[in-house]
């Protein structure tokens, strides 16, 4: 499995936790986030996230930001993308079972990394239902 991630500076200790974890099981994760507090502009570090899932580069993207909302408005420009925010593990389940989410968007603000690090593993693991669901989700991308 391949994951890219990017954050922006509310989360570097959120993406240095996660990729530690991640790692730790195997996962090949490339990281386009800031590794400093300093302030930067959230879309330079969702852009290449995004390009990535969008293009099968990354099975899977995982964005981290203040609030969520800049990232996931950002990621969800793209065709191919699907990116949910989440800030508890319900949400996170059914952003994966009915919205076959491929990028998930934790508010760094809002979580404890302990928290977003079990998201992360629920979004992997959980499967896209499918089923009635597939109909919806065929429905949110626009035909160029």
């Amino acid at each position: 499995m391949k994951i890219s991630i990017g954050n922006d500076h509310a989360g570097p200790d959120y993406k240095v936790a996660i990729v530690k974890h991640l790692e730790g099981k195997g996962i090949t994760v490339t990281n386009h986030g800031t590794d400093t507090l300093d302030s930067v502009d959230y879309p330079d570090f969702v852009h290449p996230v995004a390009q990535d899932v969008d293009t099968k580069r990354a099975d899977f993207g995982i964005l981290i930001c203040g609030s969520a909302n800049g990232v996931a408005m950002t990621a969800n420009k793209y065709q191919n993308v699907r990116a949910g925010i989440c800030w508890m593990k319900e949400i996170t389940e059914l952003t994966r079972q009915h919205n076959d989410a491929n990028i998930i968007c934790i508010p760094a603000r809002y979580t404890a990394i302990p928290q977003a690090i079990k998201m992360v593993d629920t979004f992997l693991e959980t499967e896209f239902e499918g089923g009635r669901h597939q109909n919806r989700v065929d429905k949110i991308a626009i035909s160029c």
